[in-house]
Order: structure tokens, then sequence, then C-alpha cells
């Protein structure tokens, strides 16, 4: 299991459908947990938080040297 770090930015790894959140999206790590889950808050470029959720081990991972960040639109 990868150990990431409070503020740190991740990639979710799953879906979230219930808080519009796919796997792909970039969040923060604003709390982590000793069991390796977090708190992930994933934030529009506007300031708007798109959705918070307790994502547990392998549902996401942090970011690579290799990572391409690209942008989806959603509803709000």
């Amino acid at each position: 299991m990868v150990r990431v770090k409070e503020l740190e930015e991740v990639v979710l790894t799953a879906d979230f459908p219930d808080e519009g959140l796919r796997a792909g999206d970039v969040g923060t790590a604003v709390h982590v947990y000793q069991n390796g889950a977090a708190e992930v808050e994933v934030v529009l470029p506007s300031g708007y938080t798109l959705g918070l959720v307790t994502a547990e081990p392998g549902q996401f991972r942090p970011i690579g040297p290799g990572d391409v960040p690209h942008v989806r639109t959603v509803s709000l």
C-alpha cells in the first residue's frame, strides 16, 4: 500500500457516482487515516468543491511523474 501525506495531490482510481466523481479526477488528501484511507477533496479551478469522499486504499493513488491531467465538464 502506497501511503500519501495530508495535503498531497492524489488521483482517484475508482468512481464515486453519488458525489459525481470519476476515476482519473485529481484531488487533495485533506486527511489521512492510520489504515491508509483518506478524505479526498476534488475542487474545480473556480474554487468550487465538486466532492469530498472517504477513499479506501486502492481507490486513490499519488500523482505520478508521467501523469497528464485532463479536463472534463460537469454540471453544477
